[in-house]
């Protein structure tokens, strides 16, 4: 058996995998989120552990023989959050999250320190990732920032308590803005930039190696054998591509989770910074991949619901489901910023907007909006990625969202793509983490990393096409008329 831990924004998710890659089973644990401002976002660490011990936990109680077969751990999460150790390995503040806003003009201050900044990161200086996160803390909470022993990112957290040891995988490291990502090492000019040294940094290795062992303690309570090892593991959209096959140039997914992600498996290094598109090492040696991110996905689904007055995502989805293609083209267009975006904008102060509302709509006309602004969202990243879309036979859809085949069909029209749908799907990152496990006890890439069966495939659909696209060209005028009244709302 191989164990998967996914620390996700909403939720803990643990996965067991038996040693034919079949899924046995999985649980999870809800995850809340503070808000202390406007943009901004953070998590306590602490809460991840717990969450992280009650989803186990349970899973120990439920299956306790196949716990006691678990030959590796794996872990993914979310990426980009700051969690901050003082030189007795405690926690000196809540992490602020990779969706949390409040950076940008440190972004600008940290480009123009390194003008090689986006040829070195593959990436350009946006809120969500973690350097800029630092710089505010030394120019706002200067005590606190001369603290810092130690910076870790949110997964590599939990591996710190299970194992004692502090290291990071090359996937989710790419997302610090501290990596050099073509040489799969911290950068020393790019961690002085913001004030700390490698000294800081935790030690690097492949998401298949193996990364620590499980302590005798912990492994006693969670009803496993002490000493397993921990894979590296992976950033959760690495982990993803990893849990559904992703591996060669080509191949991607689309995630509809709390973010969106369009991911695509690159042949070697090629950023493309300028268009806001981030260029990572995957989890897997000596591969890289891209990616367009929007801030707000499925979580926009989820704010749609609880606006709405709808019991759940799935009863707002029923509602839409019943409106005619009449009614969808004469629906609300919806800007899908509830937290700011990156792809391919890099505007931490654009927000949310329904637009063209009257008296004649009603909640579904509210929730087929929101599916389809984050539709034209990621559109506006698929774009943006230039390229390798060329290349591109299909997508596989996962998250939340892939539930959904009123979505799947929409994407695949609005991207003009097949869109899959596979088992195990819905388990993503876990799944991968799962697999990373496997990895690091010596299985190899090729016999792991297949593709699941596909359930379910989309179509676009040419009738709907000409319209849609009037759609999203209003959609894209209507976030250029009003970038600049966002700027002026966030002064």
């Amino acid at each position: 058996m191989f164990l998967g831990i996914d620390l996700g924004t909403s939720q803990v998710k643990v996965l067991l995998l038996d040693a034919r890659h079949g899924f046995v089973a999985s649980t999870a644990a809800a995850l809340s989120i503070q808000r202390p401002h406007s943009g901004w976002s953070e998590q306590q660490p602490q809460e991840w552990w717990a969450a992280t011990d009650r989803a186990v936990t349970q899973l120990a109680a439920e299956w306790p023989r196949e716990m006691s077969c678990v030959q590796a751990i794996g872990l993914s999460g979310q990426m980009h959050g700051a969690v901050l150790l003082d030189a007795a390995d405690r926690i000196i503040r809540p992490a602020i999250l990779w969706n949390d806003g409040r950076s940008a003009a440190q972004c600008v201050a940290l480009e123009a320190s390194v003008p090689r900044l986006r040829e070195i990161a593959g990436n350009m200086a946006m809120p969500g990732f973690t350097a800029p996160k630092l710089l505010w803390v030394r120019d706002n909470e200067p005590e606190l920032f001369g603290r810092i022993a130690t910076v870790l990112l949110p997964k590599d957290w939990l591996r710190l308590k299970m194992s004692s040891e502090k290291v990071s995988d090359m996937s989710d490291a790419s997302g610090t803005l501290w990596l050099d990502v073509a040489a799969r090492a911290w950068s020393p000019a790019l961690l002085h930039a913001c004030g700390l040294t490698p000294a800081h940094m935790p030690r690097l290795v492949e998401g298949t190696e193996s990364a620590g062992q499980l302590r005798a303690d912990i492994a006693s309570r969670w009803g496993l054998r002490a000493g397993i090892p921990i894979a590296g593991g992976g950033g959760d959209n690495a982990a993803s591509a990893v849990g559904i096959g992703a591996v060669r140039p080509g191949e991607g997914f689309i995630s509809l989770g709390t973010s969106g992600v369009i991911f695509l498996c690159s042949e070697g290094y090629h950023p493309r910074a300028a268009h806001a598109v981030h260029t990572y090492c995957h989890a897997l040696p000596q591969a890289w991949h891209q990616m367009s991110v929007m801030l707000s996905a499925a979580s926009a689904l989820r704010w749609a619901a609880k606006l709405t007055g709808a019991e759940s995502e799935a009863a707002l989805l029923k509602r839409v489901a019943l409106l005619d293609g009449p009614a969808r083209r004469r629906a609300p267009l919806f800007l899908p910023y509830l937290d700011g975006e990156r792809t391919p904008y890099n505007d931490a102060a654009a927000r949310g907007v329904l637009f063209g509302l009257d008296a004649s709509h009603d909640a579904g006309s509210v929730g087929y909006a929101v599916i389809e602004g984050v539709s034209f969202g990621l559109l506006d990243g698929w774009n943006a990625l230039g390229g390798p879309q060329a290349v591109v036979q299909a997508l596989t859809l996962v998250g939340g969202g892939a539930r959904s085949s009123l979505w799947a069909g929409l994407l695949a029209t609005v991207l003009g793509v097949r869109i899959h749908t596979c088992e195990g799907a819905h388990a993503g990152a876990a799944l991968g983490a799962a697999r990373l496990a496997s990895l690091a006890c010596g299985a190899s890439i090729t016999d792991v990393c297949s593709q699941p069966a596909v359930i379910a495939e989309f179509v676009p659909d040419d009738g709907a096409a000409d319209w849609l696209r009037l759609r999203y060209a209003r959609f894209g005028a209507l976030y250029t008329v009003l970038r600049e009244e966002f700027a002026r709302a966030e002064r």
